[in-house]
């Protein structure tokens, strides 16, 4: 069964950090994994990415203040999140690219946790 979770959210005090985890299953292996976030009334928009190598990428409004890792062996992926604006207040949500084989791949998306920052 494919399953992807996103847990760790919660209400922070600005300049307060949260560490989300994203834990999937059902795949023989997982090549990508990123966060994205939506605001209310805003579009979903990507936070961070880190594929099977831990190569990482960021947006511009998150870089150097929040981390993305992975642990292949736990098939989970982490977003330390640090020094927290109230504009980063979002639902998060994590998408994994699972595959069968290198032929058989999809992206799923887990039900996201809420993240809130107060000013």
């Amino acid at each position: 069964q494919v399953q992807v979770m996103e847990s760790g959210g919660g209400l922070v005090q600005a300049g307060g950090s949260l560490r989300l985890s994203c834990t999937f299953s059902g795949y023989n292996f997982y090549m990508y994994t990123s966060w994205y976030r939506q605001a209310p009334g805003k579009e979903r928009e990507f936070v961070s990415g880190i594929d099977d190598t831990h190569v990482s990428t960021y947006d511009d409004s998150v870089k150097g203040r929040f981390t993305i890792s992975r642990d292949s062996a736990r098939n989970t992926v982490y977003l330390q999140m640090n020094s927290l604006k109230p504009e980063d207040t979002a639902m998060y949500y994590c998408k994994s690219r699972g595959c069968f084989s290198l032929a058989m791949c999809a992206d799923d998306w887990g039900q996201g946790t809420q993240v809130t920052v107060t000013s």
